[in-house]
């Protein structure tokens, strides 16, 4: 099916971005570290974004990007070459889910390590929307794909959190990017506790090869990690989460992840060492801020 379309509303006309375009760097960010804001229309097949009210503008949301930034540094670059990325592409527009229960937890998946993007990295529940569908309907579709979850859409609440503009490789020094996304984070807020989602998922092997929960403590430990010093609250944690993990025949056991893997950041080399992807840890800051837990 064909993909949803990623569109900007500049100097009052609508653009399509080009793969090689920094979506923030067009929305007029400046070199700080963000997140900015930006107004965007949400209809099926298309987001049109833009960095001033406009007519059919629905929603005012948060934006960022990872200070590594491959696009950036592209344009941070004497004479930076881009032939070797692609002209004939634009930006792609993905859905993920931070899907809450009532006992306000959050779902978080390990991506398998042969998947192309991200292997071995934890990130919500996500894909791709397609041209036909609502932000909603993707994020439940890509739910129920994943992680075998059939929410009814009238037993669910939606809160559109924010945008993450992706790229993967994520770092130039691993490559030139192959990927380029544009991640719309949504809150989906659950009538069903932790136990009783927990006893319905069944992970699609394919692309998930763990999950676990995590409560507002942890998640604000996680969030907080910057790569230059450990957060204090980490100290009030237990040195292991229990998350579960998938056998080889199918089945799952339980896994004692340590704290300080969710603590990685992206590293300066390509190796896909388990960790947290920045996105996910920019989503998990707009949770706490959601539940009035961040600071």
């Amino acid at each position: 099916m064909a993909a949803a379309r990623l569109l900007l509303r500049l100097a009052g006309r609508l653009e399509s971005v080009n793969f090689t375009q920094s979506v923030c760097g067009l929305l007029g960010a400046g070199q700080g570290p963000g997140p900015w804001h930006t107004h965007c229309s949400l209809e099926r097949g298309q987001l049109v974004l833009s960095s001033h009210s406009f007519p059919g503008a629905s929603e005012r949301l948060p934006i960022q990007r990872p200070p590594f930034c491959p696009f950036v540094a592209l344009d941070q670059k004497p004479g930076g070459s881009r032939t070797e990325l692609p002209t004939d592409r634009g930006v792609d527009v993905g859905v993920a889910v931070i899907l809450q229960s009532s006992d306000q937890t959050v779902l978080l998946t390990r991506r398998t390590s042969t998947l192309s993007i991200s292997p071995n990295v934890w990130v919500p529940p996500g894909g791709h929307m397609e041209l036909d569908e609502e932000v909603l309907e993707c994020g439940l579709r890509e739910l129920q794909e994943e992680c075998g979850l059939q929410l009814p859409l009238a037993q669910v609440s939606c809160v559109l959190l924010g945008l993450w503009e992706s790229a993967y490789p994520p770092r130039l020094s691993w490559g030139f990017p192959k990927y380029h996304h544009l991640i719309l984070y949504v809150l989906v807020i659950s009538r069903e506790s932790q136990k009783q989602l927990q006893a319905r998922i069944q992970i699609n092997p394919n692309e998930v090869s763990a999950f676990m929960w995590l409560g507002p403590d942890v998640a604000t430990v996680v969030a907080a990690t910057d790569g230059t010093e450990t957060p204090r609250l980490l100290q009030t944690l237990q040195p292991s989460l229990c998350a579960t993990e998938l056998k080889g025949d199918g089945g799952t056991q339980p896994l004692a992840l340590p704290v300080s893997t969710l603590l990685r950041t992206t590293p300066t080399t390509a190796e896909d060492k388990e960790r947290v992807s920045a996105g996910t840890k920019f989503a998990l800051r707009l949770w706490l801020q959601h539940l009035g837990s961040w600071r």
